[in-house]
């Protein structure tokens, strides 16, 4: 391990779904290229839940930045969050590496999916590329990304 990279140079926010009170619906990341990076992590966010609300997510993956032939990543999918079960204010992370992906298939490309189910909720979402293959990760990071520090 370099002690003396920032941890920047080693994980890129390449994706997000902003916090937010969220109705009844699916929202995604935008694809995110596994040539680039080693591995991803998502973290789910989930805030206050509506009642009866549910929040699922899982990984997908494409064999373009597209979106082409997308389906879901086997094993990469959250035990469901309920307001019923008191997961209010919960977060839960998904790991993924680049092998785990279809690469056989040509499947290179990865996205977080969150639904919200029933009740508007508070949730969000951020993906991590994590090792890049080359240069810092923050090279690759999100457009949203305003600053590092």
């Amino acid at each position: 391990m370099n002690l003396n990279a920032k941890p920047s140079e080693l994980a890129a926010v390449v994706g997000v779904i902003d916090p937010d009170a969220l109705g009844a619906s699916t929202v995604t990341t935008g694809w995110v290229n596994m040539r680039d990076f080693g591995a991803v992590m998502a973290i789910v966010m989930a805030g206050t839940l509506g009642t009866s609300a549910t929040l699922d997510a899982k990984l997908e993956q494409a064999t373009s930045s597209g979106g082409a032939g997308a389906k879901d990543i086997d094993g990469k999918d959250i035990t469901q969050l309920t307001q019923a079960g008191t997961d209010s204010d919960k977060q839960v992370v998904i790991n993924c590496r680049a092998e785990e992906l279809d690469v056989d298939n040509g499947f290179a490309y990865v996205r977080l999916s969150m639904t919200v189910a029933t009740a508007t909720s508070d949730c969000g979402g951020l993906l991590l590329g994590l090792f890049p293959a080359r240069g810092p990760a923050s090279d690759f990071d999100a457009a949203t990304v305003d600053e590092i520090v």
